[in-house]
């Protein structure tokens, strides 16, 4: 399975203005990728370009080939499963139909024994089993965050994309759904793309880290030693920092202070 995204652009409502201009990534291999950047870089938009969600203005993402452009939305969702950011989901049916949505890409007339078992085998992998029954309207932010994943697992595609899915979870569930998604990448030689604001996860769990920064561009994809530098991070974050090794050899920042606040 190969991603390629070829001169991408794109500007909302048909400004002039785009939102994200002139990018080029490839991933050609599976594992783990992390998209970090600050506010309003078009970290979202461009992955929403991944989905058909946003169309692009110019340029192409193409799977394996095949210009998504080009593929009808059925067959973009047995490609690519994705959770948005929170908050972008009200669902008033219990959990498990909420989860079970994530299975209409690989259901033929109706819903089988097997696909509910997947269904429940995913609940508690997440730790959310007790939840199945429970309006996905009545849960937290932090809930709907586990069902939102949930759902994307039970999809079982060779491609998963997560915006930022790690927010309103508390430490123990961040570690965790990173740990996850590191796993199932290496066992299931998916390619996982995430949106992901801590920097010492996205460092720690990352095969590669794509570096997005103003006005919309790509500042630098590599390896996690390689990208989260100290003269990287205070650029583009416009924050101090200092640069620690942990046990692996990955960066891990400890933040200082502003160094700007541009207006």
């Amino acid at each position: 399975m190969q991603i390629e995204v070829d001169n991408l652009s794109f500007s909302y409502g048909g400004s002039e203005k785009m939102v994200i201009k002139d990018i080029n990534i490839n991933i050609d291999k599976p594992g783990l990728y992390c998209i970090i950047g600050p506010n309003g870089v078009g970290k979202s938009t461009l992955i929403k370009c991944f989905n058909k969600i946003n169309r692009p203005n110019t340029g192409a993402v193409r799977i394996d080939g095949t210009d998504v452009a080009e593929m009808s939305n059925k067959d973009v969702a047995k490609l690519i499963s994705y959770v948005p950011v929170t908050g972008q989901d009200m669902f008033s049916m219990p959990v498990i139909d909420a989860v079970l949505v994530g299975r209409f890409t690989q259901q033929k007339w109706k819903t089988t024994s097997a696909d509910l078992e997947i269904v429940y085998r995913t609940l508690k992998l997440l730790g959310i089993s007790s939840l199945a029954m429970r309006g996905f309207n009545e849960l937290s932010a932090g809930q709907h965050q586990k069902v939102a994943i949930a759902r994307a697992i039970v999809q079982e595609t060779p491609i998963m994309i997560l915006d930022e899915p790690t927010a309103n979870l508390d430490v123990r569930y961040q570690v965790y759904i990173a740990e996850l998604l590191r796993e199932m990448a290496e066992a299931k030689q998916m390619i996982i793309i995430m949106i992901s604001h801590d920097l010492n996860i996205a460092s720690k769990y990352s095969d590669e880290i794509i570096l997005m920064e103003e006005p919309g561009t790509i500042r630098q994809i590599g390896r996690p030693e390689d990208v989260i530098t100290k003269e990287t991070i205070e650029e583009v974050y416009g924050v101090g920092c200092e640069i620690f090794q942990d046990h692996n050899g990955k960066p891990q920042v400890m933040l200082e202070c502003a160094l700007r606040i541009d207006e």
